[in-house]
């Protein structure tokens, strides 16, 4: 088939790669338009547009999907389908009318469980024991179009958002492929999202990645893990930011006999740093103050200053 392909991030790459590769035929791609990044704020196109470029393929960043000169130009391109992965924006259906084949999205959940744009953070940290990757025909509604194919993926205990998604990248794009093969030859036919279980996956912002140490331990874990490494957890320690790593639960015998630690309240060894949690206290990992690198965090409290009978305390 004749393909128009829609991404932006890295996770998005690897799905233009193996539709690349495929026997299908990439002529074009639409993704968001350069934007800031880095410490010099300097525009910089998307991962995806970078290998475009690099592909020789026409490369479309409208501002808006309903912009006329884009649509102008995405019918004269003429499409048979126009496959999507993180794309990042909203589909109007004057463009899911073009191709005939329609849009084919490849999402990282078993819809129609989280629905949106971060499925894979809200299963971690959610606490869900299995997620994957659904390919599915985009409709008006958020996420709710008829699925062609669907993997399941096994959570680990210490898997971060960027652990399963590269994962669940890798697995996605073979779907992807096997998905618009289905659709070409007719063998694969989109059957309607069942009405039951569904949830959705809001958008994690920074503040929604800041550590409540009243928590327990179990969704402290699950907080730092779903948000690493974007947006990034963090907690205040004095009048600074301090960025997280994920944790581990700290051994029944780490503390050694002493009283038990409140949420956010520090215990500093020589070999790691435990942090008190609503439950059980939880042994830090990479720490990164302001302004530095990520360091261990029994590194970071090496430096640590404890004039007094109180405990350092994060807030």
């Amino acid at each position: 088939m004749r393909l128009v392909f829609a991404g932006t991030p890295d996770p998005a790459v690897v799905a233009l790669e193996a539709l690349l590769a495929s026997r299908h035929e990439v002529v074009a791609v639409v993704t968001r338009p350069d934007a800031p990044a880095g410490r010099g704020r300097h525009l910089e196109a998307s991962p995806v547009a970078e290998l475009a470029a690099a592909a020789g393929l026409e490369v479309l960043k409208p501002v808006k999907v309903r912009d006329p000169e884009f649509l102008d130009r995405l019918r004269a391109i003429n499409p048979d389908c126009c496959p999507v992965t993180a794309y990042g924006a909203l589909l109007p259906q004057v463009a899911l009318d073009i191709p005939a084949a329609g849009w084919v999205n490849l999402h990282f959940s078993v819809l129609p469980a989280w629905r949106g744009a971060a499925p894979v953070q809200h299963a971690l940290l959610h606490g869900d024991d299995v997620t994957g990757a659904t390919t599915f025909r985009i409709v008006k509604e958020l996420d709710a179009g008829p699925v062609f194919g669907v993997l399941t993926e096994p959570v680990g205990p210490r898997d971060t958002a960027g652990d399963l998604l590269a994962r669940l990248a890798v697995s996605g794009a073979r779907l992807l492929v096997d998905t618009l093969d289905g659709i070409e030859s007719g063998e694969v036919r989109a059957v309607p999202q069942p009405d039951e279980g569904i949830s959705y996956a809001p958008k994690i912002n920074p503040e929604d990645a800041r550590v409540d140490w009243g928590l327990p331990a179990a969704a402290i874990d699950r907080l730092i893990r779903g948000c690493t490494p974007e947006p990034g957890a963090w907690t205040e320690f004095g009048d600074t930011r301090l960025k997280l790593g994920p944790v581990e639960l700290a051994p029944p015998a780490a503390l050694d006999g002493g009283r038990p630690l409140a949420p956010g309240e520090l215990l500093v060894g020589r070999r790691s740093v435990l942090a008190g949690t609503g439950t059980e206290p939880v042994q830090l990992g990479l720490v990164q103050p302001p302004g530095k690198r990520p360091m261990a965090a029994a590194d970071w409290g090496r430096g640590l200053h404890q004039p007094g009978p109180d405990l350092p305390r994060l807030g």
